[in-house]
């Protein structure tokens, strides 16, 4: 059976939420610490400043190309390129309100019938999908 990997990230506030501002870092790869502030979050993000969203984002666009570059390559498809956006929509109040994944891939010698088959099931079987099953993901594919 495999070991679980554990990775981490911190975070540290100061003061109440509309006012306040923080620090997330990733601590596993130590490769940096980022400013946060709930302004980021609830309105238009500012240059410098991130969210938990766009964290979420990046972890799941990355997940999704993995998994779907797997998926490919499982087909005897390998891809020579894989390009995944994942836009959180967040709304005060109410939360996550879905992620949109668009995807653009270059295959060499597959059919967009069963791209379009490979890129569903990459979805469906993103850790990351799994794991924000909660929310609703939509995927726009591109075979390129």
């Amino acid at each position: 059976m495999p070991r679980p990997v554990i990775s981490t990230g911190s975070a540290a506030w100061k003061g109440d939420l509309p006012s306040g501002s923080g620090t997330t870092t990733l601590e596993t790869s130590q490769l940096g610490s980022f400013p946060v502030s709930w302004k980021a979050r609830a309105e238009e993000s500012s240059s410098g400043t991130t969210s938990p969203e766009e964290l979420i984002g990046a972890a799941h666009a990355t997940c999704y190309s993995m998994a779907f570059s797997n998926d490919l390559a499982g087909n005897d498809t390998p891809p020579t390129a894989v390009d995944t956006t994942a836009a959180v929509s967040f709304v005060a109040g109410e939360g996550i309100t879905g992620i949109e994944l668009t995807v653009r891939a270059t295959v060499p010698g597959l059919e967009d019938a069963d791209f379009q088959r490979l890129a569903a099931a990459a979805k469906e079987n993103c850790p990351v999908s799994q794991a924000l099953a909660g929310v609703d993901i939509t995927l726009n594919a591109t075979l390129v």
